[in-house]
């Protein structure tokens, strides 16, 4: 019997709040997960890997530059060979996230991955510099919001529905 292929969770945080996100997502997916900060991440790693959850902040109305670079170095190593493969993300903003989400799914088309779960963006309401720069407290409901699409994204694949 062959074991179902794994959950590559990869995220970049500087205030913990994606950091969090991850972890709860990763309690959720259980061991059919790899949580790798996205320094970390290789295009090894990422061809291994049967789908991802991305999961990192909005940083000036943009993907978050560690999360950037990460895309960057494994973008053309990986490119025609990620097709189909099952793919959410997680957004950590002050108020919008949305265009950080939008340039993750353009990334994510060019290498042909499939959206199976609606974006998840996660609102801290830190206006001021002060509170953008402190350290992120995430919400209990948002968190098992996080932990529960660990556990589907797992699931899923394990079962072999994406």
């Amino acid at each position: 019997m062959t074991a179902a292929p794994h959950l590559l969770i990869v995220w970049h945080s500087r205030t913990g709040g994606s950091h969090a996100l991850a972890e709860a997502a990763a309690a959720g997916a259980g061991r059919a997960a790899r949580l790798v900060a996205a320094q970390d991440v290789t295009p090894d790693l990422m061809i291994a890997a049967g789908g991802y959850l991305f999961i990192g902040p909005e940083n000036l109305a943009a993907l978050s530059g560690a999360m950037k670079e990460m895309f960057d170095l494994c973008y053309y190593p990986c490119l025609g060979r990620l097709e189909g493969r099952p793919y959410a993300t997680i957004i950590c903003a002050g108020s919008d996230g949305e265009n950080a989400q939008r340039q993750l799914d353009r990334i994510a088309t060019g290498w042909r991955l499939k959206r199976v779960a609606d974006p998840l963006i996660v609102h801290t309401d830190a206006q001021t510099p002060e509170a953008i720069l402190a350290p992120k407290t995430i919400a209990p409901g948002r968190l098992d919001e996080a932990r529960d699409l660990g556990a589907a994204l797992a699931e899923g694949l394990a079962a072999g529905i994406f």
